[in-house]
């Protein structure tokens, strides 16, 4: 099966590398040309001057981009252009809604509609250990595993569609309350005086060690925010979580918290940042 990328973001360019290394990307497309042809060159593969251009000549296309509007835009790009019995694959994060209103767009044109958005940030994205929540139609997901195994090293089927978007939102949530609880602890041991590396080192190796400890806690406390994940894309991610909590009248409290913590922090110019910039305001106060 050929393959196309639609999105060449900081996920999108390790994802099309992995599926390159992996023999099965044959075409990218992203709205910044140059970018596209850039990584087209490194990689020896084509670059389709257009959304519906790429979905004519793959059997897959698999789409990383930043907003509920982008994936709608995208799907109503391709329905023209794309192939009957074609598979679309979003791993964008949305609103589990827009993924069914994207599925049922698809499903006129005879086309298979996964939502498949990742979890595990830059780092899993070049690495190749993704991990990838998927909703839509079971067969279709044993179908490409293959390929998506390229990109994610535990690949779940959640259920029908936007399945794997409501799953992402809890992802999202859950990320949302360690930033707070690590950010928040590292602010108060470094009022305590204590020496930060060893406080991380320890605090690692127990209950209370995470990922985002290990691979974020020196980078904060040093006072560096590279982005593995943006703030202004969890903010938005955070909001769509509000937004499905109430429509089934589930309290987000901490999620309230922290969409609260960064929309200030975005007012102060960090949005750009990573989420551990939070460790700014837990500094602050």
């Amino acid at each position: 099966m050929n393959v196309g990328l639609i999105g060449l973001g900081a996920m999108g360019v390790g994802m099309a590398r992995n599926l390159a290394k992996a023999g099965f990307l044959s075409a990218v497309y992203n709205r910044t040309t140059a970018k596209a042809q850039t990584l087209a060159a490194e990689l020896q593969i084509n670059y389709a001057q257009s959304p519906a251009a790429l979905a004519e000549q793959v059997d897959v296309v698999l789409i990383c981009v930043s907003a509920d509007q982008d994936v709608l835009d995208v799907v109503d790009a391709i329905s023209a252009a794309i192939k009957s019995g074609a598979v679309v694959v979003d791993m964008s994060t949305v609103s589990s809604n827009t993924a069914q209103i994207a599925a049922a767009k698809l499903a006129k044109q005879q086309v298979q509609f996964l939502d498949a958005p990742v979890s595990g940030g830059v780092e899993g994205a070049k690495n190749g250990t993704l991990a990838m929540m998927v909703g839509g139609d079971a067969d279709t997901l044993e179908k490409i595993r293959p390929i998506l195994a390229a990109m994610a090293t535990r690949i779940i089927h959640m259920g029908d569609s936007g399945a794997g978007q409501a799953t992402k939102a809890a992802n999202q949530i859950m990320g949302a309350g360690i930033n707070q609880a690590v950010t928040e602890a590292l602010a108060f041991a470094q009022a305590q005086g204590l020496p930060m590396d060893k406080v991380i080192e320890v605090i690692s190796g127990g209950a209370s060690g995470n990922w985002f400890l290990q691979h974020r806690g020196k980078t904060m406390t040093n006072g560096t925010f590279a982005p593995g994940f943006k703030l202004a894309l969890h903010h938005k991610d955070l909001k769509i979580c509000q937004d499905m909590a109430e429509q089934t009248g589930a309290a987000v409290p901490l999620t309230d918290m922290t969409v609260q913590a960064y929309s200030q922090l975005m007012a102060d110019g960090f949005g750009d940042e990573d989420i551990s910039a939070l460790y700014r305001l837990k500094r602050r106060r």
